[in-house]
């Protein structure tokens, strides 16, 4: 009888269901962390034929299955009901300060309830781990009352919640603050006080509200905010690089800067040696007017279907200046996917899809110190509560 092959290495890592996938940032962090991504959904076309092209699941021959749809119309008995986490990253239309503010029943962030739909569809096979991740928006919403709904729907589905705030810019350069709703079954007992880096006082009320099931977990501290390392990302071109600004383009943007930012930016170009910033176009008294960042990091990407929510990079010193739009290679290295493959993809399409996605670094982190040992019991094991609904 001939001997049975050993399993795949990556039999025996927990697996994950993923809801909102975008183009799989969430999944390259969380396999860092050490799972395996086996199911994901999104419902835009463009985004999943960058996921398909990076990922190369039916290619390789993994053990993957992408819904592509409307959370709302997926098969949901297709869902795997052998994951130890549900991943969701719902749509923050609605819920960012730069957004509508219709709230978390409005527009695209109402796609939030299909995710609840879901695995409320999956019955006692709900894996035992949930996570939202959205903007900080979230928290303020209505007055807070959208993020009181969120952990509500998750506490009627037996999920104790606790809610972080981490800013990607303690892994990379860009600033870009999200909150993370860990949902757990079984949470852990509190045995310290809870960490302000974070759990800023911005939701202490969550805990004091009786009426939620929360839980803080014991956590280590995060690294601390970077403040510089912008020049490491930057794509090198050259100074006749036809996507640098023309003359007369460039002197409309130095024209558009304010009094306190013209002269900044004047300092820095009589300096020796170079220097890069980003900047954003805003617009002012219904004037349109560039805004350099003052320091050595990104701005939050965004989506990019309107040319205000694009990220320029603005070259300076040596008595020169040059000003360009931001590359796709370099939003996706400040998001923590510089090996991302790019072959193919439209600039418009990367743009969007990157600045529409989770930073990986600060997947990666949350999954490493908080989901792994959450999902393996070995977060607070020595005591461990149930979550009463």
């Amino acid at each position: 009888m001939p001997l049975l092959e050993d399993p795949p290495v990556t039999a025996a890592l927990p697996k994950v269901i993923e809801f909102f996938a975008g183009v799989g940032l969430a999944r390259m962090g969380l396999e860092q962390a050490g799972f395996r991504v086996t199911w994901a959904n999104d419902y835009e076309p463009d985004k999943y034929a960058m996921y398909t092209a990076h990922f190369r699941d039916e290619e390789l021959g993994s053990e993957h299955t992408f819904d592509l749809g409307d959370v709302f119309a997926i098969d949901r008995t297709a869902v795997p009901r052998d994951a130890a986490i549900a991943w969701g990253s719902s749509p923050c239309t609605d819920l960012s300060l730069a957004g509508s503010r219709g709230g978390i029943r409005a527009g695209e962030s109402n796609a939030f309830w299909g995710y609840i739909e879901a695995l409320k569809q999956l019955g006692d096979d709900r894996p035992p781990v949930v996570v939202l991740e959205n903007v900080v928006g979230l928290a303020t919403s209505h007055g807070g009352d959208d993020l009181t709904a969120a952990i509500r729907a998750f506490n009627e589905l037996g999920y104790s919640i606790d809610v972080l705030a981490i800013d990607a810019r303690r892994f990379i350069p860009q600033s870009r603050p999200r909150l993370f709703l860990v949902g757990a079954q079984n949470p852990p007992v509190e045995t310290t006080v809870p960490n302000p880096e974070l759990r800023p006082d911005y939701l202490s009320w969550i805990y004091e509200d009786e009426t939620l099931c929360t839980h803080r977990a014991e956590l280590p501290t995060p690294p601390a905010s970077l403040t510089t390392g912008l020049d490491a990302y930057i794509e090198p071109m050259p100074v006749a690089d036809d996507r640098w600004w023309d003359a007369n383009r460039t002197e409309l943007f130095i024209k558009s800067l304010s009094p306190i930012q013209s002269e900044r930016i004047a300092a820095l170009r009589r300096a020796t040696g170079v220097t890069y910033r980003t900047a954003y176009r805003r617009t002012r008294n219904g004037v349109a007017t560039w805004e350099v960042r003052p320091d050595d990091i990104a701005g939050c990407l965004r989506t990019a279907r309107g040319g205000s929510s694009k990220q320029a990079v603005v070259k300076v010193g040596n008595k020169r200046i040059q000003v360009r739009w931001m590359t796709p290679l370099e939003y996706a290295r400040l998001m923590g996917a510089g090996d991302y493959n790019l072959e193919g993809a439209r600039t418009n399409q990367a743009l969007f899809a990157f600045g529409d996605a989770v930073a990986v670094p600060a997947v990666a982190w949350l999954g490493k110190h908080y989901l792994m040992p959450l999902a393996t019991g070995t977060l607070g094991a020595a005591d461990r509560q149930t979550a009463v609904v």
